[in-house]
């Protein structure tokens, strides 16, 4: 792999404080915001961007609630959030706002995907290894709900699963069902 490292920063937030460092592979810069001592089981969620719902604070998806619940989780009681900069289940943004107006036609998530051409998760997490080597991390708890990220890392030992519980709302709950009814996720 070749991937280019930013050096490390601090990082106040309303969260917390924090340290920085970007790790970019090809064309995407991911970050990762992490506790100063992580101790020998580190406390790790792994979150693929959601601008809409990170930044915007979309009520469609559970993306900045999550975020948010896994930043607060860090501060107390450390760790690390390796924000993955895969747009959409890594459709990109424009492909994710157009799934978005297929949904608004009565598409769930994953037809909304597949009438795009694109599988229901387009995501990849090379990187993630990649980075918990960089910091020497072998053994983590990993902060998900989302089983296919407990399978995507065969090299690290994962002791135990975090749940995300973040709840529903008016606007997502068909969002969260296809996610547990079809997608498998720990809900």
């Amino acid at each position: 792999m070749n991937i280019e490292e930013s050096n490390i920063a601090n990082l106040p937030t309303t969260h917390g404080n924090f340290q920085i460092q970007s790790f970019k592979e090809h064309h995407k810069e991911h970050l990762v915001i992490f506790s100063k001592n992580l101790g020998d089981v580190v406390n790790i969620r792994v979150h693929s961007e959601c601008l809409t719902g990170d930044a915007i604070g979309s009520l469609k998806c559970d993306c900045q609630a999550q975020l948010n619940f896994s930043l607060d989780y860090i501060n107390k009681n450390s760790g690390m959030v390796i924000y993955l900069r895969q747009e959409g289940r890594n459709i990109g943004l424009l492909n994710k706002v157009n799934a978005y107006a297929l949904q608004d036609k009565g598409f769930n998530t994953i037809e909304a995907n597949h009438q795009l051409g694109f599988q229901a998760d387009e995501r990849t997490y090379e990187i993630v290894e990649y980075i918990l080597n960089k910091f020497n991390i072998k053994k983590i708890n990993l902060i998900t709900n989302n089983p296919h990220k407990i399978e995507s890392l065969p090299n690290i030992e994962i002791i135990k699963r975090i749940p995300v519980v973040v709840g529903a709302n008016e606007n997502n709950k068909g969002y969260l069902k296809v996610k547990k009814e079809e997608m498998g996720h720990l809900l």
